[in-house]
């Protein structure tokens, strides 16, 4: 019994060296001390089970010194936590101070880095800006056409070129001409834009470099898509507040218009809600609402579109003259009659009659000096609306030109013959296109006021570009091209002013003629009176040819008969509606002989 006494009493010099720092310990700890001697009674009488018993008190007692031998006292260690804390509260506020002062460096090295880049950049600009932009040599150029295009490069090119063009007396490279920076231009435009070079080297004759440069990006962009309100059915605001409920977003055109909307997006397809099938609107470019605005129809006009497809023109100048009056919406091409005839039932335009003539032939059908206001929309070549047809870049050429010139000098005749120059409230014709040629505009205007007696007047819009003689260039950034003219009828007679103007020339050499002869018989003769002769024979001789005429024919009711016949040579209206019941009625005559001969046979 007496070794395991010795045995059991070992733990018993485990309490000198107690655990402070952890309390979870202390309590085991306590409880170890306890139970030795508690369990001694209990190991001698369970007697083989004391070797357990002791080897679990050996490792249970083992492990807190182990802790200590590895570890240390907890003296030690609230020795050193002591330590530590006084170190850390005598340090804290110099570590802080030292991380507020790096923190701060570091905030002035990333300043002065900024500013150093900003400066480097800044020179880096300055240096570019500063160096002398040269044009590529021939071999360049080669190389370069080998290769597929460099649009980058092309861009920076134009750029740089336009730049020395805008000042080229202190940017032009020595040795070289304009001429040499606006050919590599056109060769740059024409390649990265798409161009031909007819159209680009007309763009470059008739615009400066950077005015040019512009209206290329404006054509680049797509065009807004723009709707007219149709004031016979509706106003402005309750159009908008209906298709905003459909979720259309959309703002008013411009202060120069009452009637137009612009629309940025839509969820529903624009051009088929109930209100377009209804007629509350008509899609239409604002470049459009131009001419008809210039050419301001009044109530209870006869008033005449010789180009009236697809109705957009000929509906606002309806909805102007608020269904009164007559209008005369012709079209020559006849696939567009329905479009033209669809979109007048569905605005409900009920004051137009639609004929289909070629323009050149409507004084003949309508009368001379018949009607009070003429819109001309010529046909023409269509460079001014690119954005719209892209085709136009590389497809025009100058025999193109040429015939939309023709065929618009014809008609531009045919208009101001049909206007009535003593009308109360009318005598205007407006020619109006979407080109921007020289050819198709300001040539044709010059032309006819070199062949009638017409004069040119103010368009009457505020806005815009104001053009050659009075004329109205639209805005070219956002709505398009159009190119607006409106003349004034000064007389009713039709100047076939050209052979008076041709006998008054040949009356003018007879009249010379005569002086020299008068000067020479007062030579000869030194006698007063052959002057009064002479003077009586250029009396009698200044109406050449009415002599003619009565010496051949001795009758002047045979010259003035015709004169007369000519001016009434157009049927009038009674005629020609006559004349087409009598066609009427002999058709419905052969269609009912030719049902009874089948009936009979």
């Amino acid at each position: 019994m007496a070794p395991a006494r010795k045995k059991a009493s070992k733990p018993r010099k485990s309490p000198k060296s107690p655990k402070k720092t952890q309390p979870e310990h202390d309590s085991s700890a306590e409880s170890e001390e306890e139970t030795p001697p508690q369990l001694q009674p209990q190991q001698l009488e369970l007697g083989g089970d004391s070797s357990d018993s002791t080897s679990e008190l050996s490792s249970d007692g083992d492990d807190p010194l182990v802790d200590d031998f590895l570890q240390g006292s907890d003296d030690d260690e609230e020795k050193a936590s002591g330590s530590e804390s006084g170190l850390e509260s005598g340090s804290g506020s110099d570590s802080d101070d030292y991380d507020i002062e790096e923190k701060s460096r570091a905030i002035d090295d990333e300043k002065a880095r900024e500013e150093e880049d900003a400066e480097a950049e800044m020179q880096l600009n300055i240096n570019q800006e500063s160096d002398e932009f040269r044009l590529p040599t021939k071999e360049e150029l080669e190389e370069e056409a080998l290769r597929p295009p460099d649009l980058p490069n092309l861009q920076r090119r134009i750029k740089e070129i336009v730049r020395v063009l805008s000042n080229f007396k202190a940017l032009r490279q020595d040795g070289l001409t304009r001429k040499d920076y606006v050919e590599q231009l056109k060769k740059d435009i024409c390649m990265y834009y798409g161009y031909n070079e007819f159209l680009i080297g007309a763009l470059v004759e008739m615009f400066p470099v950077v005015e040019l440069m512009e209206l290329i990006e404006a054509f680049e962009k797509p065009r807004p898509i723009c709707l007219r309100t149709n004031t016979l059915k509706t106003r402005r605001r309750d159009l908008a507040d209906v298709l905003i409920n459909r979720g259309v977003n959309l703002d008013p055109l411009s202060k120069w218009s009452k009637v137009g909307l612009v629309v940025y997006d839509s969820q529903v397809p624009i051009g088929a809600t109930p209100e377009y099938m209804a007629g509350f609107y008509m899609l239409q470019s604002a470049s459009s609402f131009l001419p008809v605005m210039a050419l301001a129809p009044q109530e209870k006009e006869r008033v005449v579109d010789m180009a009236a497809a697809p109705g957009g023109k000929t509906t606002y100048i309806a909805a102007l003259m608020k269904n009164t009056g007559l209008i005369f919406a012709n079209e020559m091409k006849v696939p567009r009659l329905k479009s033209l005839t669809a979109n007048l039932h569905r605005m409900g335009v009920s004051n137009t009659v639609v004929c289909n003539y070629d323009g050149k032939e409507l004084p003949k059908v309508l009368g001379v000096n018949a009607v009070d206001r003429v819109l001309l929309d010529a046909p023409c070549s269509g460079t001014g609306v690119i954005s719209k047809d892209e085709s136009v870049k590389s497809s025009k050429s100058v025999e193109d030109i040429q015939k939309c010139a023709h065929l618009q000098k014809e008609l531009i005749l045919a208009a101001i013959d049909m206007v009535d120059a003593n009308s109360k409230s009318g005598g205007y014709i407006v020619y109006s296109t979407c080109s921007i040629m020289v050819a198709e505009n300001e040539a044709v205007i010059d032309y006819a006021l070199k062949k009638r007696d017409v004069k040119l007047v103010p368009c009457g819009l505020d806005f815009g570009r104001p053009g050659k003689d009075k004329a109205f260039l639209s805005p070219r950034t956002q709505y398009g091209w159009v190119f607006c003219c409106k003349v004034e009828k000064m007389s009713s007679s039709k100047p076939g002013a050209k052979p008076s103007e041709t006998a008054e020339k040949e009356d003018g050499t007879t009249f010379v003629k005569e002086k020299e002869k008068s000067s020479d018989d007062i030579k000869e003769n030194g006698n007063v009176s052959s002057k009064s002769e002479s003077k009586k024979r250029k009396k009698r001789n200044f109406p050449s040819k009415p002599s003619n005429s009565l010496k051949e024919n001795g009758k002047e009711s045979s010259e003035s008969e015709p004169k007369k016949r000519k001016k009434r040579q157009f049927p009038s209206k009674e005629e020609i509606s006559k004349a087409r019941e009598e066609k009427r009625n002999a058709l419905r005559d052969k269609k009912s002989k030719g049902r009874k001969q089948q009936n009979q046979k």
